[in-house]
Protein backbone atom coordinates (compact mmCIF):
# COMPACT_ATOMS: atom_id res chain seq x y z
CA UNK A 1 0.00 0.00 0.00
CA UNK A 2 1.60 3.61 -0.96
CA UNK A 3 1.79 5.99 1.38
CA UNK A 4 -0.66 8.06 -0.12
CA UNK A 5 -3.05 4.89 -0.01
CA UNK A 6 -2.42 4.36 4.20
CA UNK A 7 -2.93 8.71 4.66
CA UNK A 8 -6.21 8.72 3.04
CA UNK A 9 -7.54 5.35 4.90
CA UNK A 10 -6.03 6.64 8.47
CA UNK A 11 -7.65 10.09 7.45
CA UNK A 12 -11.35 8.70 6.56
CA UNK A 13 -11.18 5.92 9.67
CA UNK A 14 -10.90 9.39 11.87
CA UNK A 15 -13.61 11.25 9.69
CA UNK A 16 -11.94 11.95 7.08
CA UNK A 17 -13.51 12.16 3.33
CA UNK A 18 -11.63 11.62 0.12
CA UNK A 19 -13.86 13.17 -2.91
CA UNK A 20 -13.21 14.11 -6.57
CA UNK A 21 -14.43 18.01 -7.65
CA UNK A 22 -15.03 18.86 -11.19
CA UNK A 23 -14.70 22.53 -11.88
CA UNK A 24 -15.02 24.55 -15.58
CA UNK A 25 -12.32 26.76 -16.52
CA UNK A 26 -12.36 29.33 -19.43
CA UNK A 27 -9.76 31.30 -20.56
CA UNK A 28 -7.94 33.23 -23.74
CA UNK A 29 -5.22 31.07 -24.24
CA UNK A 30 -4.56 27.45 -23.50
CA UNK A 31 -1.71 28.90 -21.16
CA UNK A 32 -4.06 30.71 -19.05
CA UNK A 33 -6.16 27.47 -18.59
CA UNK A 34 -3.40 25.45 -17.33
CA UNK A 35 -2.24 28.82 -14.93
CA UNK A 36 -6.04 28.98 -14.26
CA UNK A 37 -6.08 25.27 -12.85
CA UNK A 38 -2.41 25.12 -11.26
CA UNK A 39 -3.38 28.20 -9.23
CA UNK A 40 -6.71 26.93 -8.21
CA UNK A 41 -4.76 23.63 -7.32
CA UNK A 42 -2.64 25.62 -4.69
CA UNK A 43 -5.30 27.26 -3.12
CA UNK A 44 -7.44 24.48 -2.49
CA UNK A 45 -4.10 22.67 -0.73
CA UNK A 46 -3.97 26.02 1.69
CA UNK A 47 -7.34 25.97 2.98
CA UNK A 48 -7.59 24.59 6.69
CA UNK A 49 -8.75 21.00 6.59
CA UNK A 50 -7.26 19.78 3.33
CA UNK A 51 -5.03 16.77 3.70
CA UNK A 52 -4.12 16.33 0.02
CA UNK A 53 -5.76 17.43 -3.52
CA UNK A 54 -4.37 16.43 -7.00
CA UNK A 55 -5.96 18.09 -9.89
CA UNK A 56 -6.18 16.70 -13.45
CA UNK A 57 -6.79 19.28 -16.48
CA UNK A 58 -9.00 17.80 -19.60
CA UNK A 59 -7.03 18.79 -23.00
CA UNK A 60 -8.30 22.53 -23.56
CA UNK A 61 -10.86 23.16 -26.48
CA UNK A 62 -10.93 26.54 -28.48
CA UNK A 63 -14.76 27.85 -29.40
CA UNK A 64 -14.73 31.55 -30.97
CA UNK A 65 -11.52 32.57 -29.47
CA UNK A 66 -12.39 31.82 -26.42
CA UNK A 67 -10.67 28.25 -24.15
CA UNK A 68 -12.42 26.01 -21.93
CA UNK A 69 -11.60 22.90 -20.44
CA UNK A 70 -12.60 21.07 -16.81
CA UNK A 71 -10.45 19.63 -13.75
CA UNK A 72 -10.61 16.81 -11.74
CA UNK A 73 -9.65 17.72 -8.32
CA UNK A 74 -9.03 14.43 -5.92
CA UNK A 75 -9.43 15.94 -2.77
CA UNK A 76 -8.76 14.15 0.77
CA UNK A 77 -10.24 16.35 4.14
CA UNK A 78 -10.48 15.63 7.55
CA UNK A 79 -13.65 15.91 8.01
CA UNK A 80 -17.27 16.73 6.76
CA UNK A 81 -17.19 19.90 7.86
CA UNK A 82 -13.70 21.08 5.64
CA UNK A 83 -15.53 19.38 2.50
CA UNK A 84 -18.49 21.91 2.97
CA UNK A 85 -16.26 25.04 3.37
CA UNK A 86 -14.25 23.81 0.09
CA UNK A 87 -17.29 23.60 -1.75
CA UNK A 88 -18.54 27.15 -0.39
CA UNK A 89 -15.33 28.60 -1.27
CA UNK A 90 -14.55 27.29 -4.78
CA UNK A 91 -17.93 26.07 -6.30
CA UNK A 92 -17.33 22.82 -8.53
CA UNK A 93 -19.86 22.57 -10.85
CA UNK A 94 -20.43 18.57 -9.12
CA UNK A 95 -18.63 16.57 -7.56
CA UNK A 96 -18.55 12.64 -5.97
CA UNK A 97 -17.99 11.28 -2.85
CA UNK A 98 -15.18 8.20 -3.18
CA UNK A 99 -14.58 7.51 0.70
CA UNK A 100 -16.37 7.09 3.27
CA UNK A 101 -18.91 4.47 1.64
CA UNK A 102 -21.30 5.49 4.90
CA UNK A 103 -20.67 8.70 7.29
CA UNK A 104 -21.09 8.52 10.85
CA UNK A 105 -20.30 11.82 11.88
CA UNK A 106 -20.50 12.74 15.53
CA UNK A 107 -22.79 15.52 17.05
CA UNK A 108 -20.79 18.13 17.15
CA UNK A 109 -19.50 17.91 13.48
CA UNK A 110 -23.13 18.11 12.31
CA UNK A 111 -23.87 20.91 14.37
CA UNK A 112 -20.90 22.73 12.60
CA UNK A 113 -21.92 21.98 9.18
CA UNK A 114 -25.23 22.85 9.71
CA UNK A 115 -24.50 26.24 11.65
CA UNK A 116 -21.64 26.90 8.16
CA UNK A 117 -25.00 26.53 6.35
CA UNK A 118 -26.86 28.62 8.02
CA UNK A 119 -24.30 31.39 8.35
CA UNK A 120 -23.37 31.08 4.81
CA UNK A 121 -27.21 31.12 3.84
CA UNK A 122 -27.62 34.53 6.26
CA UNK A 123 -24.83 36.02 4.92
CA UNK A 124 -25.53 35.08 0.91
CA UNK A 125 -29.54 36.38 1.50
CA UNK A 126 -27.93 39.70 3.27
CA UNK A 127 -25.86 40.69 0.54
CA UNK A 128 -28.37 40.24 -2.04
CA UNK A 129 -30.68 42.03 0.36
CA UNK A 130 -28.66 45.02 0.76
CA UNK A 131 -27.61 45.32 -2.82
CA UNK A 132 -30.72 44.90 -4.90
CA UNK A 133 -33.58 46.69 -2.47
CA UNK A 134 -34.77 49.63 -2.08
CA UNK A 135 -33.44 51.73 0.25
CA UNK A 136 -36.77 51.88 2.58
CA UNK A 137 -36.26 47.88 2.32
CA UNK A 138 -32.69 48.12 3.42
CA UNK A 139 -33.85 50.02 6.24
CA UNK A 140 -36.63 47.90 7.14
CA UNK A 141 -34.03 44.91 6.83
CA UNK A 142 -31.62 46.71 9.59
CA UNK A 143 -34.04 47.42 11.86
CA UNK A 144 -35.33 43.60 11.88
CA UNK A 145 -31.71 42.31 12.12
CA UNK A 146 -31.61 44.77 15.36
CA UNK A 147 -34.77 43.42 16.81
CA UNK A 148 -33.38 39.94 16.00
CA UNK A 149 -30.28 40.43 17.65
CA UNK A 150 -32.02 41.89 20.45
CA UNK A 151 -34.39 38.94 21.18
CA UNK A 152 -31.40 36.52 21.06
CA UNK A 153 -29.69 38.16 23.60
CA UNK A 154 -32.55 38.77 25.96
CA UNK A 155 -32.87 34.65 24.98
CA UNK A 156 -29.63 33.65 26.13
CA UNK A 157 -29.85 35.91 29.67
CA UNK A 158 -33.04 34.30 30.20
CA UNK A 159 -31.11 30.63 29.99
CA UNK A 160 -28.56 31.82 32.31
CA UNK A 161 -30.79 33.00 34.94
Amino acid sequence: MSEVDNLTEKTVEEGGVLALLYFDIHGTDRDTLVNLSTGLVQKVLKQDGVVFARGEIDEPMEAEGMFSTSLELKVLTKDVVSLAQLCADFSPFSLELLEPQEFRVPVPHMQDLFMFVSTNSHDYKKYILQKLSPPEKGAEYAKNLHARAELGKKLLEKKKK
